[in-house]
C-alpha cells in the first residue's frame, strides 16, 4: 500500500529553461551548444548539484570546459537562476495527496547556489512533509545513498513510496532499492500510473 509520495523537481514540479535563458542573452546555433556543454551539460554539473566544491570552482571549471568563452559562461551564470519557474499546476497537484491523507516528499539534485535564488518558485515546498536536496547532503541521484538518506531520515518504507522522476537513471536507482517508481512525462501520464499503484 502506498503511502508516501516522493517528487523529483525539475520538469515535474518545476520547468527548467536552460536553453530559454541562452537564447534570451544572445546565444544562438553552435555558441548555444558550446556554453551548454560547457556547463549545464557536463559532468561538473552533477559536482554543482553535489555541493561539496565552492561556487568559484565550479565557475572556474566551466571556464576551463571552454576556455574562449568565458564572457558567456560568466553571464549565463549570472542569470542561471532565472531558468527555474515553477509549473502552474505544481502546488495544488502536491497538495491534492495531502488531502488525501498521502505524506509527500521531495528528492532532487539542486545546487545550492540555485536553490537559495528560488525561493518564489517552490511554492509546493508548502505541502511536503520533508525534503532532500542533493547540495544540503553532498550527494547526488542516481547514487543509491541519497535514496537511503531519505528513507532513514524520514522513517520510510520503500515498498510504501513512490517515486515520480523524469530521469530514467534515477527511477531504476530507486527501483533497486524497492521503491516504486514512475518514470514522469506528463502530470497526466503520471496520474495514470499512480491510478494502478492504488493512488
Amino acid at each position: 500500500m502506498i503511502k508516501n509520495i516522493i517528487f523529483d523537481v525539475g520538469r515535474v514540479l518545476v520547468d527548467v529553461r536552460w536553453d530559454e535563458i541562452m537564447q534570451e542573452l544572445g546565444f544562438e546555433g553552435e555558441l548555444l551548444k558550446r556554453v551548454s556543454n560547457a556547463t549545464v551539460c557536463s559532468d561538473t554539473w552533477g559536482e554543482y548539484d553535489r555541493g561539496k566544491w565552492s561556487d568559484e570552482e565550479i565557475l572556474n571549471t566551466f571556464i576551463t570546459n571552454a576556455p574562449d568563452l568565458e564572457r558567456e559562461i560568466r553571464l549565463f551564470m549570472e542569470h542561471e537562476h532565472e531558468s527555474i519557474k515553477e509549473f502552474p499546476y505544481a502546488k495544488d497537484w502536491v497538495k491534492s495527496f495531502k488531502d488525501k491523507g498521502y505524506h509527500c516528499y521531495i528528492l532532487s539534485n539542486y545546487p545550492r547556489r540555485i536553490y537559495e535564488n528560488t525561493c518564489q518558485e517552490r511554492g509546493y515546498e508548502e505541502f511536503v512533509d520533508g525534503a532532500v536536496y542533493s547540495y544540503q547532503v553532498h550527494m547526488i541521484k542516481p547514487e543509491p545513498v541519497i535514496y537511503q538518506t531519505l528513507l532513514k531520515r524520514y522513517g520510510l518504507v520503500p515498498e510504501e513510496c513512490v517515486f515520480i522522476d523524469d530521469n530514467l537513471a534515477n527511477i531504476e536507482a530507486a527501483r533497486k532499492l524497492g521503491i516504486h517508481a514512475i518514470h514522469f512525462n506528463t502530470r497526466q501520464n503520471t496520474e495514470q500510473e499512480l491510478q494502478k499503484l492504488g493512488v
